[in-house]
């Protein structure tokens, strides 16, 4: 998810989708995600980037950590992991919302785990 973020920053090749995303106001997100792009921003003292990030909807977390635990064994027996991957997932699945990512890991997690939609993953 965070590598979408940086390409989208650096206004990589995949910046016009996420832009197209944004504008439509299709894009949502929650706690992780703030918490993973946040301390970048700030010591890079990015603060309007952070004032558009809280301008996003905020999808509010609510951890089936049953659900984890056997993702994240079903992931590990697979040879991949990742929890804060993980509880990304379960949110999105929990209100119906696609995962748009560059992450490799998403792509993998797809493959564990069948409930996930995956958006644009390349």
């Amino acid at each position: 998810m965070i590598p979408l973020w940086i390409d989208y920053f650096k206004s990589g090749e995949n910046s016009d989708r996420l832009d197209d995303l944004l504008e439509d106001n299709q894009i949502v997100i929650n706690n992780i995600i703030l918490a993973e792009l946040e301390p970048f921003l700030i010591l890079k003292k990015q603060y309007k980037i952070i004032e558009m990030l809280h301008a996003i909807r905020l999808l509010p977390l609510q951890i089936n950590w049953a659900e984890i635990i056997q993702w994240q064994a079903n992931c590990l027996a697979a040879g991949a992991n990742g929890i804060p991957d993980l509880l990304i997932a379960q949110n999105a699945k929990q209100h119906g919302c696609e995962i748009y990512s560059l992450d490799k890991h998403f792509r993998l997690l797809n493959q564990v785990v069948n409930d996930i939609k995956l958006l644009g993953c390349s």
